[in-house]
């Protein structure tokens, strides 16, 4: 057997799957290789119907959303794409005043709420709020965050932690404040959004990658702990869409340090020219989010756009290569082990 052919069996990548909804097909999203045999356990077979269950309107299965971060780009056009479904919806933004227009035309299904993730009385409140008009939260979905620009020694630590408490922290109490109510009913999805820079670590944005890895990094474990609940968990990484992302929602460090000019510095706002320009639909990735939730089983791992597909794959045979050079290293560490040149 090759090295090649050993390091699949032992640490196998990720392998695509064809996600499919009721009549549409979501873009390829992940699936590890066989898991080790663990204790038998009672998993709901089908996580989609159990969630489109919950409520019905006639003919058509209604399930409530709750949003955060809908004032703009993909928060906002999932909403719109929820409402437009004909699902129950929460939609939330810090001003609630960017999100009222959202349920003006359907305030028995819609509520918007003003939220700051990273104010627990106000999570406390969104989540009271919407059980008591809908019911129950079926799908939450974590989508408020902000891009953040310096290279790693410029960083500002008041920045840095404000952007942990909203990507990672705020993520966090979103979901331990839904998690009663899904488990209660052995049903539920969550949704975390993250980013391909998780796999990128581009120069720049060393800060923003570690937030959103260390979202993935705790959404794998929760996933694993309630999954046997009834309870789906997705992280989505996209990448680069038409949103405000690169442009009002973008900030960066006041500490500017010239040695990083050519580095780092390349990618400050001042010197960006990718706003506008980016290949990714907004409204087609909603669409491929609820088909992903909505599907009998949804993927643990998402990823949306052409390009963040592309970046996987290379990265991940590059990644490869790198293991099998240095296997003789690796492989020396253990007790007993031979020494190979």
């Amino acid at each position: 057997m090759t090295v090649a052919g050993a390091l699949a069996q032992a640490c196998p990548l990720p392998r695509p799957v064809w996600v499919k909804g009721k009549d549409r097909t979501a873009p390829i999203a992940f699936s590890t290789g066989t898991a080790p045999a663990t204790p038998a356990i009672a998993v709901p077979a089908r996580f989609g119907e159990k969630i489109r269950a919950h409520q019905q309107n006639g003919s058509h299965d209604v399930s409530t959303w709750l949003i955060t971060g809908c004032s703009t780009g993909l928060g906002r056009a999932l909403a719109q794409a929820v409402i437009a479904a004909g699902h129950n919806a929460v939609v939330t933004a810090r001003d609630t005043r960017k999100v009222a227009g959202l349920a003006e035309a359907d305030a028995d299904r819609v509520l918007a709420l003003a939220l700051d993730v990273t104010d627990p009385g106000q999570v406390t409140s969104t989540v009271a709020q919407a059980e008591q008009k809908f019911g129950a939260i079926d799908i939450l979905v974590n989508n408020a965050g902000y891009g953040y620009r310096a290279a790693v020694e410029e960083g500002d630590e008041p920045d840095v932690r404000t952007l942990f408490e909203t990507h990672f922290f705020g993520a966090i109490a979103m979901i331990k404040a839904v998690l009663p109510g899904m488990r209660a009913r052995r049903s539920g999805a969550i949704v975390n959004i993250s980013t391909i820079g998780v796999q990128i670590m581009p120069m720049g944005s060393g800060y923003y990658a570690a937030s959103k890895a260390a979202l993935e990094g705790m959404s794998g474990a929760l996933h694993a702990e309630v999954k046997p609940l009834g309870i789906s968990v997705t992280v989505v990484e996209p990448g680069a869409f038409r949103t405000d992302f690169a442009g009002r929602s973008l900030t960066q460090s006041n500490t500017v340090i010239d040695d990083y000019a050519d580095t780092a510095g390349k990618r400050r706002k001042e010197h960006d020219t990718a706003h506008g320009t980016q290949p990714g639909d907004p409204a087609k990735a909603a669409q491929a989010i609820i088909t992903a939730v909505e599907s009998s089983e949804p993927p643990a791992f998402l990823l949306l756009g052409t390009d963040a597909l592309t970046t996987y794959r290379r990265l991940a045979a590059a990644r490869l290569d790198a293991i099998q050079q240095w296997e003789h290293l690796t492989t020396s560490t253990d007790i007993n082990a031979r020494t190979r040149l």
